[in-house]
């Protein structure tokens, strides 16, 4: 069975309030609160596990709130993790404000050394054919900024299925790897070829760009518009959105790339994977936190009667 590996480099506590009318420099009361453990690998972690796969979360934590992640990540979502604990500082706490408008504070996060980056590479070499590795969204200021690239040729042996969500050179670094998926949204894809897409013929000429670079799969984010796919057979795949009341952006992306890997491992149907992951991305979207099992399958089952935009 293949083993999900996924990495956070920076995992977080994300400290959710709800504030009516939130106004600088006076006192502002919280209507509603919630304490979530963070990271864009996590989430994935944590959706893949909802549709019945088991993963691996590996990434860096420190101090008191790394300890609550790493607990809360095994005791409350029920996810094996093998987290390297760093010597300096500690993991983040990012204040994510809902209000008329949506504010973050994002944390620092702890000192990542050489020589924890080693460990991280130690764990890595334990993957196997047909694994699959998933890294996901930007890295502290202390890891080197072509870590991604770094991975991803160290494990380039392993014929893995490297699935990366990540932005700029970041992700055009590692194109030359033939990672089997990226999911760059379109506003991302006008900031790499510094281009602004008119319609959906720019968004598929620009995604078989990234493809002819090397990037197996596209799969392109089209916020209230739905997602596009160009598939590694050349192929396209338009999904409109689940019909639902917004009430959280956080994790909304991850939930997308767990559910497209979860729908691909099924039967490596892409039409399928597309479609699962639009009802995760949507589920996770319409809910607090991350979405539930019985929620995702919901939006799942609207989407496959037609019930979309």
């Amino acid at each position: 069975m293949k083993i999900i590996y996924t990495v956070t480099f920076n995992p977080a506590l994300d400290y959710v309030v709800s504030v009516d009318h939130f106004e600088t420099g006076k006192v502002n009361r919280v209507k509603e609160e919630h304490i979530f453990i963070g990271g864009k690998g996590i989430n994935v972690s944590v959706i893949l596990k909802r549709l019945g796969y088991s993963t691996k979360a590996l990434g860096f934590v420190g101090g008191f709130t790394g300890e609550k992640i790493v607990q809360g990540t095994e005791e409350d979502y029920g996810i094996e993790t093998d987290f390297i604990t760093v010597k300096e500082g500690m993991s983040r706490i990012n204040v994510k404000l809902r209000s008329d408008q949506e504010t973050e504070i994002n944390g620092k996060g702890p000192v990542i050394t050489e020589a924890d980056l080693y460990q991280l590479f130690a764990k890595l070499d334990k993957m196997g054919k047909s694994d699959v590795l998933v890294l996901s969204g930007s890295i502290p200021a202390c890891v080197p900024n072509d870590i991604y690239e770094i991975i991803l040729k160290k494990v380039a042996d392993k014929n893995v299925y490297a699935v990366v969500d990540a932005t700029g050179y970041l992700l055009l670094n590692v194109l030359k790897y033939k990672p089997f998926l990226i999911k760059p949204n379109n506003h991302e894809i006008e900031d790499i070829f510094n281009v602004i897409l008119e319609n959906e013929e720019d968004i598929i000429y620009y995604a078989k760009k990234l493809q002819k670079m090397g990037a197996l799969n596209v799969l392109v984010s089209l916020a209230g518009d739905g997602s596009l796919l160009v598939d590694q057979h050349g192929e396209i795949h338009r999904m409109g959105v689940c019909q639902g009341k917004v009430k959280n952006s956080v994790g909304a992306g991850d939930s997308m790339v767990a559910g497209f890997i979860g729908g691909y491992l099924r039967n490596g149907d892409y039409e399928e994977a597309l479609k699962l992951a639009t009802a995760c991305g949507g589920a996770t979207a319409f809910s607090d936190g991350l979405a539930t099992k019985e929620f995702i399958y919901e939006n799942l089952r609207n989407l496959e009667r037609g019930e979309n935009g």
